[in-house]
């Protein structure tokens, strides 16, 4: 199975664990990578896939939402302000993940569902979540990260989330796989126990603010 690098290795990896142990006779091989694998290319049985699914073959479960959230550390507000409204990230220092979105503007839904481009300077911009955050905690400027992602931190009082108001609708979590009749029975296993334990986490609030 493939998932993202953080969102696996938090939160998909203690469900895989508490499964190879239930379950002494099925082996898993576990590739943690932020780019979206082609299952039947790569002989992939499940991926762990966050945001909206393009139409295809395969088949979908979803498990839970997140959000993504505007972030910084309370010495950089401190300095420079918090930012009301989206016109106020023009005048600060953004941090850039950008494989989430572009480096030079962030995306919006407005009330009446339509997006709205916010211009950005980005004075770094990083291949990995984990490194806009660590940037946005040592003070450089705001980032715009996934709610898991940022949990962390602001938990600990490292960052905190500005603009929650305009925070984008939710993406989905979804469990993906290949269509067979009927499923092979490890795919099959591994759906009934990780399904509700995952949708037990995200409705208590363990990916998303």
């Amino acid at each position: 199975m493939t998932t993202p690098v953080a969102f696996g290795r938090r939160h998909v990896l203690p469900v895989v664990t508490a499964f190879l142990a239930t379950y002494p006779d099925i082996d898993v091989r576990m590739m943690m990578s932020d780019r979206n694998t082609h299952l039947l290319d790569e002989h992939i049985d499940l991926a762990v896939r966050i945001g909206r699914l393009p139409d295809s073959s395969l088949r979908a479960t979803q498990v839970g939402t997140v959000s993504q959230v505007i972030c910084g550390s309370a010495r950089y507000f401190a300095r420079h302000g918090v930012p009301q409204t989206l016109h106020d990230l023009t005048r600060l220092s953004c941090i850039t993940f950008d494989s989430l979105s572009p480096t030079s503007s962030w995306l919006f839904a407005d009330t009446d569902g339509k997006e709205q481009a916010v211009t950005v300077r980005s004075r770094l911009a990083v291949s990995t979540a984990e490194a806009a955050v660590d940037a946005a905690i040592s003070g450089l400027g705001v980032t715009r990260v996934l709610s898991y992602q940022a949990m962390e931190a602001v938990k600990e009082g490292k960052l905190q989330v500005v603009l929650a108001a305009f925070q984008s609708n939710p993406v989905p979590v979804s469990l993906l796989y290949a269509y067979h009749d009927p499923l092979p029975l490890k795919i099959r296993s591994f759906l009934d126990f990780a399904v509700p334990r995952l949708r037990e986490h995200a409705a208590m609030g363990g990916w998303d603010f």
